[in-house]
């Protein structure tokens, strides 16, 4: 029996998006295939001594999906329930996501199984640097740049940049992104998805003729991206944040409220549920809100067939990776859902590390209003490529935002070539 398509393999389901754009473009059959498959997958076993002296053995990954329009680039993550599969997937959508963003990279994705919460600092440190040297055969400036990603952060690159660096006898600093600043890092990078997901937006606001100031806004999620989001789309385009939730369940407030303030809140109480004035809500309802604006900024699969009828709000913007699933995907669009879709919505934290690269490697680095400046206008050029499609192919976002993407992909393989 086939299995029901909303809980596909995230590989499987990845391929199912080529095929689906791919055949809308009418790509050639042999692209197509050459388009579903990584173009080198490295698993890695390797000893970590651990503290109390005993060795373990961890299995990391590092799958290269696609380097047509330049070097791979892509997270690591540390996770109990990391899978081939997985890395496999995210390496794919991290192609599209660079490809839709036109930034001259390819898509790579890396993982090691562990739990990190159950780890000293000490044994990440080990685990890292000893990983770092293991994947240190296919990674470098010109080759793969990894960057953080689950349960990884600046601390995880400054180990890899420096275990790299010792390798080679000197400083590299172009060999990972998301850096603290001290050694290379960017100015704005630590806000850069919100933020270009809020250009985003104010794109999509433009084109359905919905004014910012004063419309209302749900985030479900309040990390770094959400967070962020809630904080600028108030603070710079006048919106009204009414709804914010985080694992531990979310709060609701017709008046609104100051992001700044809720996020002050959660770190001294460890979850914004309890903010002053405000009422208790649960994940599941706050998608469900009259909102005008809707970000999913928190977990995958959160929008299904189940709940996206009752989703109320004009334009969803996925600040989190995969939270709608394909049957969810037909109904908003069919009820006239807005949906900027994760590989672009998403796309200015890759645009931001792409920056934080080209500063590395020239050894100048740019102020954070040119930073912003500079994705603005990333931003503003990838949102018009996809709406443009979308209205060409009369087609959802997602679709449009696949098409704009593996059709820059087959367009670099055609100029290429099949070597030899």
């Amino acid at each position: 029996m086939p299995k029901p398509k909303e809980s596909l393999n995230p590989f499987e389901e990845a391929q199912e998006q080529i095929d689906r754009a791919g055949k809308k473009l009418n790509l050639a059959p042999d692209l197509l295939e050459l388009l579903k498959h990584p173009k080198r997958e490295l698993h890695v076993n390797f000893p970590v001594k651990m503290d109390d002296g005993h060795v373990k053995v961890f299995t990391g990954y590092r799958v290269q999906y696609n380097d047509a329009r330049g070097p791979f680039k892509g997270g690591i993550r540390y996770h109990w329930n990391v899978s081939i599969d997985e890395v496999r997937a995210l390496a794919c959508w991290m192609t599209w996501k660079c490809a839709v963003m036109d930034i001259p990279y390819g898509g790579a994705k890396g993982g090691i199984i562990c739990n990190p919460k159950e780890m000293s600092k000490s044994e990440n440190e080990r685990m890292t640097r000893r990983y770092a040297s293991e994947i240190s055969i296919i990674i470098g400036p010109e080759k793969d740049i990894p960057a953080p990603d689950v349960y990884t952060d600046g601390q995880t690159m400054s180990w890899i940049m420096d275990t790299i660096s010792m390798q080679k006898g000197y400083t590299v600093s172009g060999v990972v992104t998301g850096k603290p600043i001290p050694i290379g890092g960017s100015l704005g990078r630590d806000e850069a998805t919100a933020r270009g997901a809020v250009y985003a937006t104010r794109e999509a606001a433009k084109r359905t003729k919905l004014n910012l100031k004063g419309a209302t806004v749900a985030v479900q999620g309040f990390g770094n991206a959400g967070s962020h989001y809630a904080r600028l789309i108030q603070d710079e385009y006048g919106a009204k944040v009414v709804a914010v939730s985080d694992s531990k369940g979310g709060i609701y407030s017709e008046k609104g409220f100051d992001p700044k303030q809720v996020l002050a809140y959660k770190e001294k109480t460890g979850s914004v549920v309890g903010f002053p004035g405000t009422k208790k809500i649960t994940n599941e309802e706050l998608l469900e809100l009259p909102v005008d604006i809707l970000s999913p900024a928190a977990m995958e699969n959160q929008i299904t067939s189940e709940n996206a009828p009752r989703i109320k709000a004009k334009i969803s913007a996925e600040c989190a990776n995969g939270p709608t699933t394909p049957e969810a995907d037909d109904i908003l669009y069919k009820n006239g859902v807005l949906v900027i879709p994760d590989i672009l919505a998403n796309g200015g934290g890759v645009t931001v590390s792409y920056f934080e690269w080209v500063q590395d490697l020239a050894n100048f680095f740019w102020t954070k209003p040119e930073v912003d400046q500079k994705l603005e206008g990333v931003m503003v050029r990838a949102f018009d490529a996809v709406w443009k499609m979308h209205e060409e192919k009369k087609c959802d976002m997602r679709q449009a935002a696949y098409m704009v993407a593996i059709n820059r992909v087959a367009e670099a393989y055609k100029w290429r070539g099949i070597y030899p």
